[in-house]
């Protein structure tokens, strides 16, 4: 009893933090060696150079969208994949009356994350730099809340990502554009 007192925590929890650390020690390794291999691999493959040419898209995302996207020309267009992805507004719409709801959020969950969390690394990033005045972002962060900013910046993503890939263009204009 009295080595609780002196350590403040009894031999046996001691014991498991110390194999959780070097646990946790081992693994971090292991993912950074992973990250490496990816870095690598996209360096290397002509399509995730492409994907990798839009802002906010790094090697992870562009393997990502290889790895788990189906073939692009399934999709009519690139609202059709970012739909596919769940990046889109519901439409309620009747008598002619268009009316845009939530994202729905329906879809493959993995590559909308990782869009979104590179959106909001760019937002991040340009609103430190300093947004272009004038530019489609600098116009949406004026109106909207970041988070919702970087939902569309994730659709505008995915779309360009669309675009890259049926074509087999890189990405000539960044994502805060004028249009």
């Amino acid at each position: 009893m009295s080595s609780v007192w002196r350590s403040g925590l009894p031999k046996a929890v001691r014991e498991m933090a110390g194999l959780l650390i070097e646990r946790i020690g081992r693994l971090s390794e292991k993912i950074r060696d992973l990250e490496k291999r990816i870095r690598t691999d996209a360096g290397q493959d002509e399509e995730a150079k492409r994907l990798m040419s839009i802002p906010g898209d790094g090697p992870i995302t562009a393997m990502a969208i290889q790895a788990f996207a189906p073939p692009m020309e399934g999709f009519g267009r690139g609202r059709d994949f970012s739909a596919w992805l769940g990046l889109v507004p519901r439409q309620h719409s009747t008598g002619g009356r268009h009316c845009l709801g939530r994202v729905s959020k329906m879809g493959q969950r993995d590559l909308r994350r990782l869009l979104f969390v590179g959106a909001m690394a760019e937002i991040r990033w340009s609103v430190r730099r300093g947004v272009p005045e004038g530019s489609w972002l600098a116009r949406m962060l004026a109106r909207k809340p970041r988070r919702l900013v970087a939902i569309a910046m994730a659709n505008r993503m995915a779309r360009i990502a669309w675009a890259l890939m049926t074509k087999k263009e890189s990405c000539r204009d960044p994502v805060t554009a004028a249009a």
